[in-house]
């Protein structure tokens, strides 16, 4: 009953923690959608209508496209001109200021003073305006203005009116009868040259909006019962006019709260569906990645971040979210977890994305085919340069999925989307990201990729290195187990990669006492245990699997590689010095504790095999001859053994797995000590 109610209370915490994770996903998409309805009806000019027949359920009026409507704008407000008051009592006032200020210069003659006032008369008749008001209308384009008084008004050229600056450059520049500039300095013309034209602000504005406001935003009426388009009927410029209005009528009657909370009730259950599936998915095939926060943590930052990442650029309106690296995600999740996990990624990330979507089909099918690239391109990544190889190959498919694409609905090729494939090229450019992302991936999430497996089994690895100087027996016998598990590994499915380099380091431990190994002993040196009881000798065998932690720790070995230092003999006993004891004490209760090492058992596939292999390379060098029933019995008795023992009950590997593992060793080990035939010597 006790066993029943923890595996209850822990099926309970499971089901928790997922909700969780649901939950979490949900809100974060959700809350980053688009709230509007604008993108529940998708279509365009010269593309096919994808949906089904659409009738006018009442009548509504076609409003003009904005290109229409805006050139109908352009064209009235061409002619339209400014308005600017002039005032007559201004120039009458500064005439008089000017014709006084002349009599009291003697210098300038009559004919001189008819000739300034007169001139001063006739600029003013014209027009004098402040100098910005003016360069304001320039930078405008304005070609005229409209000129009114309290009785009259009248359209004039903006070139026949002065600004404050001309009209007095004008006057100055009076040569006839030889005028006296210096004495008509004296006048400060600076001060009676006064605009009497005001641009009349209020007054523009209020024409400008008449007019604008005279231009009808409609252009005919669709009557209650009318098709618009069918299922497959290609949207023409009328159709898409029809459709337009249709849709902003529909947004206009049914702009209330109420819908709003329809659209996010239909996103949330949308969005829960597919997050839904997705850890259904991983329940079924990979329910161990629950139990590591890593995996879950890099799985969902993947799986949510980019549909969060499009609902920001479609909101913002950034650029256009082909750019986006999708691929990055299947290309990460392959190369740390799994193939089918990293495919899966792809089409929940394609549909969570799509939702905000203008064309979801189409983004949906390009982002799956770039997924499925990226998964084969790196089904076997053995060199960090292969993620420049899989960025380039994700390229090209994506721009001849998309040729493809468009061929198939536009047979022009003037019409192509060229800036789509500009698009598709510099999400190849990002893409090449992956290459220094996967270092930080692998820091910070303690993951360990196939590359760096490879750069650690380098037996040019610092560590490798060191146990070949001081301990090259146990080097040669990691290598031995090393080849032996990367065989079973291939037949059974596993790691190879993982397998191969664990076995490298699983017993690195051995460096600090490399002598007290068998496999370490020159021939004619006295053994090291005979002084030693078989306790002691024991904890210095068993101290092997603490060394090993220690010295991997210090050489930064990641923990995928330090699993296998401690479960390659799992929590087994040191049998050849725990038989002895007990044989030399058979009175005694043994304390089996003292020969038993730390443990724990294999938890992965991998290490089973890694156990197996070395338990197995390890005895047949102590067999008496190599025949072929001796090296099968010696197999089937040391696997056998350790089934009985329960060491592979925490991890998953199945019985048919165990009886190829066995013939796999039975085949390596007739070969590996197969006997040679003798060299004939030479008759003298």
């Amino acid at each position: 009953m006790e066993i029943r109610k923890k595996e209850k209370e822990a099926a309970g915490k499971e089901i928790l923690y997922k909700f969780a994770i649901l939950l979490v996903s949900v809100i974060c998409i959700v809350y980053t959608l688009p709230r509007g309805n604008e993108n529940n009806l998708q279509f365009d000019e010269g593309m096919p209508w994808p949906f089904s027949p659409v009738m006018a359920e009442f009548d509504f009026p076609i409003y003009k496209s904005d290109a229409v409507f805006k050139q109908e704008q352009d064209s009235i407000m061409a002619d339209f001109s400014p308005y600017c008051k002039l005032s007559d009592s201004l120039a009458l006032a500064q005439t008089k200021i000017l014709s006084d200020k002349l009599q009291q210069i003697p210098e300038i003659t009559s004919l001189q003073k008819q000739l300034l006032i007169s001139n001063l008369k006739d600029l003013y008749n014209s027009g004098i305006i402040e100098g910005e008001e003016y360069a304001s209308m320039e930078e405008d384009n304005t070609k005229q203005i409209m000129v009114y008084t309290n009785n009259s008004a009248y359209r004039t050229p903006l070139s026949s009116i002065y600004t404050t600056k001309k009209a007095y450059e004008v006057m100055m520049s009076t040569d006839s009868l030889h005028l006296n500039k210096a004495a008509l300095q004296k006048c400060n013309l600076a001060d009676i040259i006064q605009p009497n034209l005001f641009y009349d602000t209020n007054r523009t504005e209020e024409v400008r909006e008449d007019l604008l406001a005279s231009i009808s935003e409609t252009a005919g009426m669709v009557v209650a019962g009318t098709k618009i388009v069918d299922r497959g009927e290609v949207v023409t410029s009328q159709i898409y006019n029809m459709l337009d209005s249709w849709r902003r009528e529909n947004e206009r009657r049914n702009s209330s709260q109420s819908l709003h909370q329809w659209i996010l009730l239909g996103q949330i259950i949308f969005v829960a569906a597919i997050i839904g599936l997705f850890i259904l998915y991983i329940t079924l095939f990979r329910n161990d990645y629950f139990t590591e926060l890593p995996k879950v943590f890099l799985l969902f930052l993947l799986t949510i971040g980019f549909p969060i990442l499009t609902n920001l650029f479609v909101r913002s309106n950034w650029f256009s979210v082909y750019i986006i690296p999708y691929a990055m995600a299947p290309m990460m999740i392959r190369i740390f977890l799994d193939s089918r996990t990293a495919f899966t990624s792809i089409v929940c990330i394609s549909l969570l994305s799509s939702i905000a979507l203008k064309y979801p089909y189409q983004f949906i099918l390009l982002q799956i085919v770039a997924g499925l690239v990226s998964i084969m391109a790196l089904r076997e990544l053995s060199r960090r340069s292969q993620l420049i190889n899989a960025a380039f190959m994700i390229t090209i498919a994506s721009i001849g999925f998309y040729f493809g694409f468009e061929m198939i609905h536009e047979n022009d090729l003037s019409k192509m989307d060229i800036d789509m494939y500009k698009y598709l090229c510099l999400n190849g450019i990002f893409l090449l990201f992956t290459y220094p992302l996967l270092y930080f991936v692998e820091k910070i999430f303690k993951f360990t990729s196939d590359v760096s497996l490879i750069e650690l089994s380098n037996i040019s690895a610092p560590l490798l290195q060191k146990m070949s100087e001081i301990a090259p027996g146990t080097f040669q016998h990691c290598m031995q187990v090393s080849n032996l598990a990367a065989e079973v590994s291939k037949k059974i499915g596993a790691k190879t990669q993982l397998v191969r380099t664990g076995a490298l380091y699983h017993d690195v431990g051995k460096i600090n006492n490399a002598v007290f190994f068998t496999e370490n002993q020159a021939a004619g040196i006295n053994n090291p245990h005979s002084a030693f009881n078989e306790k002691q000798s024991a904890q210095i065998i068993i101290n092997h699997v603490q060394d090993g932690l220690s010295l991997a720790q210090k050489y930064s070995v990641p923990k995928d590689i330090t699993d296998f230092i401690v479960t390659h003999h799992g929590a087994g006993v040191t049998k050849y010095f725990y038989i002895k004891y007990r044989n030399e004490h058979p009175e005694e209760e043994v304390d089996k504790a003292s020969f038993q090492y730390p443990g724990p058992n294999p938890f992965l596939k991998e290490h089973a095999i890694v156990m197996m292999a070395d338990s197995v390379e390890a005895a047949s060098r102590s067999l008496p001859e190599y025949t072929e029933e001796t090296i099968g019995n010696l197999v089937d008795k040391i696997i056998d053994g350790q089934m009985n023992d329960g060491y592979f009950k925490e991890c998953p590997i199945t019985f048919k797995d165990i009886a190829v593992a066995k013939e796999v060793f039975k085949e390596k080990l007739k070969i590996i000590y197969h006997t040679r035939i003798a060299y004939p010597e030479l008759k003298k």
